[in-house]
């Protein structure tokens, strides 16, 4: 026995369903994907009621509007199926940072070009840190850029400059981002992190006792960033 006509339903967003439905004249596809050509609203429903399934109007800007036959749970479904693997895929892009200091020590150094690597693997930008404090900061310009550049060509990942070697309130600075859809580095950093890791927010015994070093022995130091 056919079903009367639906009549139509409030819908959250707005979709147009059976009665509901205001285009005099529609373009029809049936629920096998059957192509039913240009169609009078009257006509449309009728075979929507025939087959005991919901006419839904799912291109309502169409000239003229395309409208589908199917049942209407199934057509929130897919719909939701369809927006939950679009953001799914979606990927925001942040700049993360990566922070080094004077004295540096060669494992610490290991460990932030391993992070920075990771990010870069993810799709994120990388910012570097070439941190300075007192007299350090009125070092040769040429000298700390090429030290900044030493410590970033030791991160593991196929990179291109984002934003250029520049002064910073920190030091100095410049922005990394990956070449193409991958990288070549570690997806996951095993190695835990030290008081030096990522950021630094406290300063090893060690980089203390440099700090009180003449300048010129400090040049001196090749494990160390400087």
């Amino acid at each position: 026995m056919k079903r009367g006509r639906r009549k139509p339903r409030a819908q959250a967003d707005k979709t147009r369903v059976n009665n509901g439905i205001k285009a005099r004249t529609l373009r029809v596809v049936g629920p096998e994907g059957e192509n039913f050509g240009e169609l009078a609203l009257k006509d449309a429903l009728a075979k929507a009621d025939a087959l005991e399934l919901d006419l839904i109007e799912i291109s309502p800007n169409a000239n003229p509007p395309v409208a589908k036959i199917m049942d209407y749970g199934q057509y929130q479904y897919e719909k939701k199926r369809k927006a939950a693997e679009v953001k799914s895929k979606s990927h925001v892009t942040e700049t993360k940072s990566v922070q080094v200091k004077i004295g540096t020590g060669e494992n610490d150094q290991m460990i932030k070009a391993k992070r920075a690597a990771e990010w870069l693997n993810e799709g994120h930008r990388v910012k570097v840190d070439l941190f300075l404090w007192g007299r350090y900061k009125y070092m040769e310009p040429e000298f700390l850029k090429e030290r900044l550049d030493r410590f970033v060509k030791t991160i593991p990942a196929e990179y291109k400059i984002a934003d250029d070697m520049k002064k910073s309130p920190k030091g100095w600075t410049v922005t990394i981002e990956r070449i193409g859809k991958s990288v070549k580095g570690p997806k996951v950093l095993e190695e835990e992190t030290t008081e030096e890791s990522v950021m630094d927010e406290s300063e090893p015994k060690e980089v203390a006792k440099k700090k009180k070093k003449d300048l010129d022995e400090l040049l001196d130091i090749e494990g160390g960033l400087i």
